[in-house]
């Protein structure tokens, strides 16, 4: 391990460790605010209680009270009316859920009663109290089974002021507990004796304190396990009581000197331990996120570091390998700029070439043209001599006239030809197709009649403007129409069919009565043919041309055979935008 990495290690280590003692310290800190909260929870559920319980044994104290100066129990100190003093101490019962009610006399003795009593009044402190003139209480366990009550012993006086007799009211506990025992939180209360008196847990009546420290154990038992902790100044039990009894509980109590207990309550802390947990998790998981972000930070860094070093090492070794590289790529660019200048030149040459050969096939008819107005020209001048010579000056001019217009037409197909034969470099640019079929038709009419071919062509009323380039447009329909006638030099019928449909595209379709094509899909491959091999009429160049060519004008160009016999081709061309009136009028 380097020193490096030892390093680091050691303050991820001491990362933690600080982030522990943190978390340690939030929860700590916020197990101290959860306990405030409980305990004022603890306080009030405690209050609750504790005026409940003493509310219900001050029903009993004015009972007793109230009734000690009854007149039916004056007679009874008389020694009257035995039987109507034991009836109105049974109805006084009844009506209460009093344990029992006796009327006693000053030495102790019961002169009437109803439930239960104690066997001797005169031993009991709130009797004696009761004798002197005041209010006694106390409490205790009555009878064989040794239920619990509480005890209110009235005075009785006479007419001279002097306490002729005590009424002694007993409340039963186990019936005032009846309607709280089971209710959270725990509570219990407990006698000058510390054993525990009430409860709403009767699993926990008649334990006792501890004589080594704070708690309470059964008092024929085995003490249970119990801890005590000093949190934020708050007393936590540990204990182990019972299923119903929470582990670990805030302990608060509650003096209550009217009925001479001590009030207490278990608060359970598990709620104050979970908050306090989640805190000190969230605060841990926040700072362990933060750190692993700054260590991947630095170690991203640390790499990139050593990343841009290797790196400029390499393109310092590099650098040598690619001035020599540079060098060869700039040489493999100039052969390649002077090889691709040549493949254009030779594309250019093979363009013009299947221009040349298509004026090849028609020389023919071309010559035949130009020679037959020769030799009409020819006869016209010498008629029109002799007419002069017989003083006939208008059918010389009629002569006269007729070669002109002979001159006309041979001066068209030479310019046509002329324009058809040129190398054209000019860029794509608006032509009237319409134009372009007509020349077309004109170059080619001499072989189509001597071939037998009748062209049906129906120009449109209108010029029809695409984007293109007008020679290049000849060569391709003349190479159609060349390889149109070719294909029906065997056929029965001989025709051709040129339409034009405006729109966007401009479709112009050329149709034959031929025999179809064999291949539809090869139709456009360099050197594919039908015809036969050494046929001195092409070598399967013109399709393949005429495809590159409309290609280059941004068209298309297919073939395909047509339901009635023959092969139909359809050339689509973009539509030119029509021309401003405002250049019409320059033009």
């Amino acid at each position: 391990m380097t020193s490096d990495s030892r390093l680091r290690l050691a303050v991820i280590a001491l990362f933690v460790t600080v982030v522990a003692l943190c978390a340690a310290g939030i929860w700590r800190y916020g197990y101290g605010q959860a306990l405030d909260q409980l305990e004022k929870q603890g306080r009030a559920d405690l209050a609750l209680a504790s005026d409940r319980f003493t509310g219900q044994l001050r029903r009993y104290q004015e009972l007793a009270v109230l009734m000690a100066d009854h007149p039916t129990l004056a007679r009874v100190s008389a020694g009257r009316d035995a039987q109507a003093a034991r009836a109105l101490l049974l109805e006084a019962a009844d009506k209460t859920g009093a344990m029992g009610l006796a009327y006693v006399d000053a030495s102790g003795r019961i002169l009437a009663q109803a439930g239960n009593a104690p066997r001797d009044p005169a031993q009991i402190p709130a009797f004696t109290r009761a004798i002197n003139g005041a209010l006694g209480v106390g409490y205790g366990r009555l009878g064989a089974r040794g239920g619990r009550a509480y005890i209110y012993a009235a005075p009785a006086f006479a007419a001279d002021g002097l306490v002729r007799g005590a009424l002694i009211v007993l409340v039963d506990i186990a019936e005032l507990e009846w309607d709280w025992i089971g209710g959270q939180p725990p509570v219990f209360f407990t006698e000058e004796k510390d054993e525990i008196f009430v409860s709403n847990r009767s699993e926990l009546l008649f334990w006792r304190a501890r004589d080594d420290g704070p708690g309470y154990s059964p008092a024929n038992a085995p003490a249970p396990d119990f801890t005590t902790h000093d949190i934020a100044g708050h007393e936590v039990w540990k204990i182990d009581w019972g299923d119903y009894l929470p582990k670990r509980a805030l302990h608060l109590t509650q003096d209550l000197p009217v009925i001479d207990m001590t009030g207490h309550v278990l608060i359970n802390v598990a709620p104050a331990r979970r908050l306090a947990a989640l805190q000190s998790l969230m605060f841990a998981v926040i700072c362990l996120a933060f750190g692993a972000v700054i260590l991947q930070i630095t170690e991203r860094r640390r790499t990139l570091a050593r990343a841009n070093a290797q790196l400029e090492q390499r393109v310092t070794e590099r650098t040598g390998e690619l001035t020599v590289t540079n060098r060869a790529l700039r040489r493999e660019i100039r052969e390649r700029l002077e090889a691709e200048a040549a493949l254009k030149k030779a594309q250019d040459d093979l363009v013009q070439a299947g221009k040349l050969s298509a004026l090849g096939q028609i020389s023919a008819g071309i010559s035949h043209e130009l020679n037959q107005p020769l030799m009409a020209i020819r006869q016209y001048a010498d008629n029109g001599a002799q007419f002069l010579d017989r003083a006939k000056p208008e059918k010389a001019g009629e002569n006269l006239t007729r070669i002109s217009a002979l001159a006309a037409r041979m001066a068209r197909i030479i310019r046509n030809l002329r324009a058809f034969a040129k190398q054209e470099s000019e860029p794509v640019a608006r032509v009237d197709i319409v134009t372009v079929i007509e020349q077309v038709l004109e170059l080619s009419e001499a072989r189509l009649e001597a071939d037998g071919v009748t062209v049906h062509w129906a120009p449109p009323q209108a010029p029809v403007y695409v984007m293109g380039g007008e020679v290049r447009l000849g060569q391709v329909l003349i190479n159609l129409i060349s390889n149109a006638a070719d294909a029906m030099s065997h056929s029965p019928t001989k025709e051709i069919s040129i339409t034009v449909t405006p729109g966007n595209p401009v479709v112009v379709e050329v149709q034959d009565t031929g025999p179809g094509i064999d291949e539809p899909e090869k139709i456009f491959d360099p050197f594919y043919s039908t015809k036969e091999v050494g046929s001195t009429e092409g070598m399967g160049l013109g399709l393949s041309i005429s495809y590159g060519l409309v290609q280059s004008f941004g068209g298309d160009i297919k073939g395909r055979n047509t339901p009635q016999g023959g092969a139909a081709f359809r050339i689509e061309l973009e539509a030119a935008l029509e021309t401003p009136p405002a250049q019409e009028a320059a033009e």
